[in-house]
């Protein structure tokens, strides 16, 4: 094999440790050979590449960037297209150059090594979901006494109930639900739109500038209606921006690594969170304006975030999507550690984006919305998203998000205990998200949230039975134990697992539309949830509230369950695959193969036969004209 002119250093790597690496590598042997397909939970997956022969798809490719006019990179997209055909034999490739093989293999044994670029680019996400976090945190503390500011109050000052208290707890829930009422409607569904025009940075920008605004205006707010349309602006803002970044970041992540990347949307949500509630922290002794001030600070992340978006790369499925192809591979060799590295993702995403296209038949929006319940395989992609985004709100997490400094002081705590006990929350929050950075791509995204709902039951029903008590310490003390414990099992599984499934399961011809969807599940069931919580524990007490939640979770589990497949370690691309299963034949499987086996595996300690994978025909085989 030859040399190459193409080197890591020319995309931002560090030359002396890939030179070290290539040296070390041509002193041992290469890693076992990838198969043409391979399994992923119970599901096996198949290459469409494998279809054709090696020579067929290096002209193909090479063919393909000179019609798009990649001239220049002609020859580079033709060996490419051998790595994506057989990602992991590339030793044998003998049109790879000596540069080539050991930017692979130097990829396939550091999968976290990458561009100075990328690691920004997930920054930049990184800012736009601390947005997130800190605008529903403001709220949070500020609860505690805009009510009294605006004569909304549910208690007089002796502590009894006041008279307009039924009124006035729907009033503080529109106020705290407003927001992701309309982030669902109209906010999600205008990220298409905006997509299409501005870009994925451009959307973000826009949505940037209106969460800098609404938050201090927000802070000047004269009356509980006042406060309501400005939180009705800033619900659009979320909303857009919620349907947009974690796709932004999943367009660029590299597969190895893309749930760890992707899942940062809810990593830095949860420090969003922290922040607003040390926020609340900070400005609780000022005196009557600390509520406006605990709203108006939401602003700080909003503000960097559209300072820098533009310096970061655009989207290069994105760019492709438009057709600008030699922008697209500029931003992608800015996103990878090497062109060969580059030119295979972006070729490798073509392909089926063309498949994608062809079954489209340049349908317009509201067809492209309507193929995510018509067509079965973005059907049950859809079904799975939903599933994800709606048990988020059925878990619970939302009560304490929202209303966690109401829920301390009902539990016996002061204003200022109450503060704090909600910091040691989003604490929490973000502090147990962490370790799911390591483990969503090793142990999946079904297997996380599965093995962290009952967790999430249990506690969620023990914090209800707590409020049986007296009020008190030790009343005060279960409670917060209880929550920070159902904290830690949320952060762990449903919390970075469900913003990263909705990005990652849909074709790339409706990704907008299935991830609009997607979270306007998510945002109109947290605006239900904002809504109806305060009379709900008015009505029926915090030990209802909280034990109908819980029964919540046990719903939420069997749904996932039965209708949420593993996608961990698949190209965005590939999960054609996934989700080409029927979803009746999926719910047998689970029941009647893969729970009797494990329940004979663990709880009865046997050591039953291996069950065979869920297989699949792939979808560039079918004859059948439906299936997309």
């Amino acid at each position: 094999m030859g040399n190459s002119n193409n080197n890591m250093s020319d995309s931002g790597s560090n030359p002396k440790e890939f030179k070290a690496y290539q040296e070390h590598r041509e002193s041992t042997a290469d890693g076992a050979a990838r198969r043409g397909s391979h399994a992923v939970g119970n599901l096996q997956v198949v290459n469409p590449l494998q279809r054709y022969s090696p020579e067929s798809v290096a002209q193909s490719a090479k063919s393909w960037a000179e019609s798009v006019g990649l001239n220049d990179d002609a020859d580079l997209f033709a060996r490419a297209s051998l790595v994506a055909r057989d990602p992991d034999n590339f030793g044998a490739i003998p049109q790879l150059t000596d540069d080539d093989v050991a930017a692979l293999d130097y990829e396939k044994n550091h999968k976290w090594a990458g561009t100075k670029m990328l690691y920004f680019a997930m920054f930049i996400c990184a800012l736009g979901a601390a947005c997130q976090g800190w605008d529903q945190t403001g709220s949070n503390g500020a609860n505690l006494s805009f009510p009294q500011e605006f004569g909304i109050a549910t208690t007089l000052p002796n502590g009894e109930r006041a008279p307009n208290a039924d009124w006035n707890e729907w009033i503080i829930g529109i106020i705290n639900s407003v927001p992701y009422l309309a982030g669902a409607l109209p906010g999600v569904w205008l990220s298409d739109p905006l997509n299409h025009y501005l870009g994925r940075r451009g959307e973000i920008f826009l949505t940037a500038l209106i969460l800098i605004a609404t938050p201090i205006a927000s802070g000047f707010a004269k009356n509980w209606g006042s406060m309501i349309a400005i939180r009705i602006v800033m619900g659009i803002g979320i909303g857009a921006k919620a349907a947009t970044v974690p796709i932004y970041a999943a367009e660029m992540a590299p597969t190895p690594i893309r749930g760890a990347l992707t899942m940062g949307w809810q990593l830095w949500v949860c420090f969003g969170i922290f922040l607003g509630f040390a926020a609340n922290v900070v400005v609780k002794d000022v005196g009557k304006i600390a509520w406006r001030l605990q709203l108006g600070s939401a602003f700080i992340p909003a503000l960097p975030l559209a300072m820098f978006i533009y310096f970061s790369p655009e989207s290069p499925r994105w760019l492709m999507k438009k057709g600008r192809y030699a922008e697209a591979v500029v931003s992608m060799k800015k996103l990878r550690l090497h062109p060969i590295i580059a030119a295979r993702d972006l070729y490798y995403s073509h392909v089926l984006y063309e498949e994608e296209k062809a079954e489209a038949q340049g349908a317009g929006y509201v067809s492209r919305l309507l193929v995510c319940f018509r067509v079965p395989r973005i059907r049950r992609a859809t079904l799975a998203a939903g599933t994800v985004m709606l048990a988020q709100q059925m878990c619970g997490i939302n009560i304490i998000s929202f209303y966690s400094s109401t829920v301390f002081k009902e539990s016996g705590s002061s204003d200022t205990q109450a503060l704090y006990a909600s910091l040691g929350f989003g604490a929490l929050n973000f502090a147990f998200a962490i370790p799911a950075v390591f483990t969503i791509d090793t142990f999946g995204r079904r297997a996380l949230l599965l093995a962290t709902f009952p967790g999430m039951a249990i506690f969620l029903l023990a914090t209800g039975l707590v409020f049986i008590l007296p009020v008190g310490q030790t009343r005060l003390g279960l409670a917060a134990t209880f929550i920070y414990i159902f904290t830690a099992f949320y952060s762990v599984g449903e919390g970075p697992v469900c913003f990263l499934y909705g990005a990652e399961v849909f074709p790339t011809i409706q990704r907008e539309q299935g991830m609009a969807f997607s979270v306007f599940i998510n945002l109109i069931f947290a605006g239900v949830l904002g809504l109806t919580f305060p009379r709900m524990k008015g009505a029926m007490g915090p030990v209802g509230a909280f034990c109908f939640y819980a029964g919540m979770n046990v719903l939420a589990f069997i749904w996932i369950f039965l209708w949420v497949p593993e996608t961990k370690a698949l190209t965005l691309e590939e999960l054609d695959e996934v989700f080409s299963v029927p979803t009746s034949e999926y719910m047998k499987y689970q029941t009647g193969t893969w729970l009797p086996y494990m329940i004979k595996k663990y709880l009865c300690c046997g050591r039953p036969t291996p069950i065979p994978p869920l297989t699949s025909k792939s979808r560039f085989d079918r004859d059948d004209a439906t299936y997309a």
